[in-house]
């Protein structure tokens, strides 16, 4: 089966490379941003909540102790008001002085009145007669957030009270950061636990479509979950139940034509055996001999045995000697031309019958084109890279248009590659479809220095 070639490489923006190409990170990070901004608002009102009450707060206190201040200098003598005064303990942002003159002048701006609410300056002329101010006057300090208040005493005296309101701080709290850091922290530990249960069953979907691929009598998905999961495993068990019918029919009607195919076959065999003339003769055998080939590998490749052999764990090195050992029996004059280069031992789990096959498939096709197979073998250069096994021949090579082509099954190509040199064209489509049943590829490329090599991949 040809494989459509990619899409030419577009840079990616940075947005575009910082979304993550999974479900499971996508809906994590969207949910962490949700996250995010909800803190953000939740944050700022309890901000805005915590301004006002410090800001009522701070200016309840002041109102009260400046209020206890005028009481003490109304009530006190006059020779002792400056030194009472003295010793009162005021709050941060109230200070008062004991003058002659008011210091809350008519040229500056009064203070406003929501400031003059807050600060409770509204008392004064409201309080009982013998406690209430001869005259209050306020005043805002320009460019400051400093007001005056001043009272005047009976005796003429004026107290004039300085208040300085400090901007509030919302986040002025020891623990604060911590636990805004422990919140978001369990938050996103939670979503992150949450996501991934619930793409769990889109993990284990395409998990169950990738075994599916390599192997067509794959366990059926369960059937649990919530509704729409065990829709989706439904509906993808049901897939594969067709697929599975399909490909049976398939293989049972192209083994009924294999069979009947036999009979003419073999009556045509009893005829030219009977044939006066030796070269039309062999010519004849020969052709019939070659067509029961092809009815063979025909059927060969329809059954897809890789797919119910059983795996097991198998040294490929030695398989792989094996294969070219075989070969060397087979070809003495192209002994020289055959060489394994790798490790002395590398196991990994495989079908090792139809693993076998693929590679004798690959090292037969180098014999028979390129005249030589030296077979390379390389071990994964990292945990969850491939293990590598290169087929090189010494042939002509492959015109590059042609090297996916070649995969196709009954597809030959003229030049070299002929039918004078044997073979059905179904060498290549099998040894790919077995690679790839064990979850690996196989590809044609050409050599720099001349020639043709195979590259397949099994898992590490």
């Amino acid at each position: 089966m040809n494989r459509p070639s990619p899409p030419p490489a577009v840079a990616a923006s940075p947005a575009r490379r910082a979304w993550p190409r999974s479900l499971a990170g996508r809906t994590a990070l969207v949910l962490l941003l949700a996250l995010a901004v909800v803190q953000a608002a939740g944050l700022t009102i309890h901000a805005l909540d915590r301004v006002d009450l410090q800001r009522l707060t701070h200016a309840r206190e002041i109102s009260l102790r400046a209020i206890s201040a005028w009481r003490t200098v109304l009530l006190a003598p006059p020779d002792r008001r400056a030194q009472m005064l003295a010793e009162l303990e005021l709050p941060t942002g109230l200070s008062a002085t004991l003058d002659e003159v008011p210091l809350a002048r008519p040229e500056f701006e009064p203070m406003p009145p929501p400031v003059a609410r807050l600060l409770r300056l509204d008392l004064f002329p409201n309080s009982p007669p013998r406690f209430r101010p001869l005259q209050v006057l306020t005043a805002h300090v320009p460019g400051t957030p400093r007001f005056v208040a001043s009272l005047r005493l009976p005796s003429g005296e004026w107290l004039n009270l300085h208040f300085h309101l400090p901007p509030p701080r919302p986040w002025h709290s020891e623990t604060f950061l911590i636990s805004f850091l422990a919140m978001t922290l369990a938050a996103g530990l939670l979503i992150l636990w949450a996501v991934r249960r619930l793409t769990r069953p889109v993990r284990s979907l395409a998990a169950a479509a990738e075994r599916l691929g390599r192997d067509v009598n794959a366990p059926p998905l369960p059937e649990d979950g919530p509704s729409e999961v065990a829709t989706a495993a439904r509906a993808f068990n049901t897939m594969a139940e067709r697929i599975r019918r399909f490909v049976g029919d398939r293989t049972q009607m192209l083994a009924a034509i294999g069979h009947d195919l036999r009979t003419p076959i073999t009556r045509l065999r009893l005829r030219a055996e009977f044939m006066e003339d030796d070269e039309q003769r062999a010519k004849m055998l020969a052709d019939l001999a070659e067509m029961e080939a092809m009815v063979a590998a025909t059927l060969a490749f329809a059954r897809d045995d890789a797919a119910t052999e059983p795996t097991a764990a198998v040294d490929l090195a030695a398989l792989c000697r094996t294969v070219l050992d075989e070969a060397a029996d087979a070809h003495p004059d192209l002994a020289e031309a055959i060489a394994y280069a790798g490790p002395e031992r590398l196991t990994a789990p495989v079908r090792p019958v139809a693993l076998k096959r693929a590679i004798a498939n690959l090292v037969g096709n180098a014999l028979a084109y390129g005249s030589a197979a030296r077979l390379t073998l390389a071990a994964p250069e990292a945990p969850g890279r491939p293990i590598r096994l290169v087929v090189a021949d010494e042939g002509p090579g492959i015109p590059p248009a042609e090297l996916e082509a070649v995969f196709q099954p009954f597809r030959r190509l003229e030049g070299s590659r002929n039918r004078e040199t044997g073979g059905t064209g179904l060498g290549l489509p099998i040894a790919r479809n077995i690679f790839r049943a064990h979850g690996g590829d196989v590809v044609l490329r050409n050599r720099v220095g001349g020639g043709l090599e195979a590259v397949a991949t099994l898992p590490g």
